[in-house]
């Protein structure tokens, strides 16, 4: 059995998070966002938003491979993401309660993550996870000066 291995993410790690962003991004956003939203997210859009965003991110390893990331910014667990070989492997989980004990860390009671609301994949893993739905969220992204709402779910658990 592999054993998932934390770390934080480095300036090395940039590429690979945001080619795995990029990839598990569309398949959890396509057709439940803005369409002009799923075309201006691009490979280059990622990599270039990396690199600023390594001291955020929290990567998973399996067997030395990059099998999935967390971002936390305050209390919102911004981004998780897990590469399609190793969903359903428990990285998921590992990464979510590392993004907990992250918030729960900086002083904060509760965490708050965004769901895109036809993501019901996700959804189920984070009530699995012991999250609640707190309610719409219309969430606004920014891409190459255009913004769009993506329709999401606030989840919200209580961390300490």
């Amino acid at each position: 059995m592999s054993v998932t291995t934390l770390r934080p993410g480095t300036a090395d790690d940039a590429a690979a998070v945001a080619d795995l962003w990029h990839a598990a991004w569309h398949g959890g956003h396509a057709g439940h966002v803005p369409d002009g939203l799923t075309a201006a997210r691009t490979l280059a859009g990622f990599r270039e938003r990396t690199p600023a965003r390594v001291g955020d991110t929290t990567v998973a390893e399996v067997d030395g491979v990059l099998a999935g990331f967390v971002m936390v910014v305050g209390d919102e667990v911004e981004q998780v993401f897990v590469d399609a070989a190793h969903r359903g492997s428990g990285v998921a989980t590992v990464l979510l309660a590392e993004a907990e004990r992250q918030v729960a860390a900086q002083g904060y009671d509760e965490a708050w993550l965004a769901v895109v609301v036809g993501n019901a994949r996700a959804r189920r893993f984070y009530e699995r996870c012991g999250w609640r739905d707190g309610g719409d969220l219309p969430y606004e992204v920014t891409v190459a000066g255009t913004t769009y709402v993506s329709p999401c779910r606030r989840y919200v658990k209580r961390v300490r």
